[in-house]
């Protein structure tokens, strides 16, 4: 495992607790789409399948069970503890229009046509998208806070952290992954026009 792994990791990671300090601290959710955070727990929760089959590294299962965690107890605190604090109104990208696509897709291109292959190449897909909910709840209000601001920065930073890690893994391995490099480029570009206003501003 490289350098650029474990950044794009705790970057990662970071975003996610960074996310859950915010909703805990200020004892409320306003700001953040409940909508991406099922996503990204649907992402974690198709992508990790494997925990039951496979054994890769301490390292390796702790992250994903750590991820997994982080991800219901964030959908937990928007959709029930704090929901009154919940903004639905504004929070209102049909999922449908992402959901749709990307099912289609991973069944299409995949590597080979077994469900765990399938469901993880669908995680790869909607990750690369489950993100514009909550940009598209940001344009909508046209106001984000500082905090959710920082979450989406580390999220980038990890985006780029792991194209950094294929590039690494590209020339020392001889290793390309064409589903995982593709998703990650056009997730990097929505967080293009995010990272500019997050430097100017």
């Amino acid at each position: 495992m490289n350098v650029f792994r474990i950044l794009g990791d705790v970057s990662h990671l970071l975003a996610m607790i960074i996310l859950l300090l915010k909703i805990v601290k200020s004892q409320s959710c306003a700001g953040i789409s409940g909508k991406s955070q099922i996503l990204f727990a649907l992402v974690f929760t198709t992508r990790y399948l494997d925990l039951l089959t496979t054994f890769i590294s301490v390292y390796n299962t702790v992250m994903k069970v750590v991820f997994l965690i982080c991800s219901y107890v964030t959908v937990y605190m928007i959709y029930v503890k704090f929901r009154k604090t919940f903004d639905s109104e504004n929070d209102s990208f049909r999922l449908e229009f992402l959901l749709v696509p990307v099912i289609g897709l991973s069944f299409l291109e995949n590597y080979s046509f077994t469900p765990l292959e399938i469901l993880w190449t669908f995680s790869i897909y909607l990750e690369s998208v489950a993100i514009l909910p909550q940009l598209f709840m940001i344009s909508k209000t046209g106001e984000a806070e500082t905090i959710t601001t920082h979450y989406l920065f580390f999220l980038g930073l990890y985006r780029a952290l792991y194209i950094a890690n294929w590039v690494w893994r590209y020339y020392t391995e001889s290793f390309y992954d064409q589903i995982a490099v593709v998703s990650g480029v056009v997730q990097t570009i929505f967080y293009c026009d995010f990272f500019y206003l997050y430097v100017t501003k």
